[in-house]
C-alpha cells in the first residue's frame, strides 16, 4: 500500500509542487492541499488543511513548499500532532524522520534547487524513526 502524502504551497512553491507529484507519483499517493497558481497568497490558508489531515490520519505525511520554507514551518508547528521540520539538504530530510520523528517536511524553493529538493524529498519520504532514545525525547516535545 503507497503512503499517502499531503501536499501544499504557496505561490513560490507551485512548479515545485507539480513536478514533486510527477516525479513520485508511481511510489506515492498524493493530496493537493496547495495554491495550483503563481499569484501571491497567505501560506497559512494551506498549511491548516494539510496539517490537519495528518493529524487525523487521513494521510501519513506532509510536504510543504514555499520561498524560505519558514512561515509554513512555523504555521504547521503550530498544529499539536505536527513535527515539521525546516530541511535544505539531504541529509536533514532524513535526519528529521530519524531522530525527531518529523512528519512534515518543509522546503525553501527559493534557496533550494529542483534535484535538491527531489533528493531531500527522497530522503524524507524513504527513512524511519528509529525510536529508542530519540522517542523519550520526542516525548517530550508537546506543551
Amino acid at each position: 500500500m503507497k503512503l499517502k502524502i499531503a501536499i501544499a504551497n504557496d505561490h513560490a512553491g507551485t512548479e515545485y509542487k507539480f513536478d514533486v507529484i510527477e516525479k513520485f507519483k508511481d511510489r506515492f499517493d498524493f493530496k493537493n492541499f496547495g495554491t495550483d497558481v503563481t499569484d501571491s497568497v497567505d501560506y497559512p490558508d494551506f498549511v491548516h488543511p494539510l496539517a490537519n489531515s495528518i493529524e487525523s490520519e487521513e494521510c501519513d505525511l506532509g510536504i510543504l513548499i514555499c520561498g524560505s520554507g519558514n512561515g509554513v514551518c512555523m504555521t504547521a508547528n503550530k498544529h499539536q500532532g505536527i513535527r515539521a521540520a525546516l530541511c535544505w539538504n539531504a541529509e536533514l530530510g532524513s535526519l528529521a524522520r530519524q531522530h525527531n520523528n518529523a512528519n512534515v517536511l518543509c522546503i525553501p524553493a527559493r534557496f533550494v534547487d529542483f534535484e535538491e529538493a527531489l533528493q531531500i524529498i527522497e530522503s524524507f519520504l524513504t527513512s524511519d524513526f528509529e525510536g529508542g532514545r530519540h522517542q523519550r525525547r520526542v516525548d517530550k516535545i508537546s506543551c
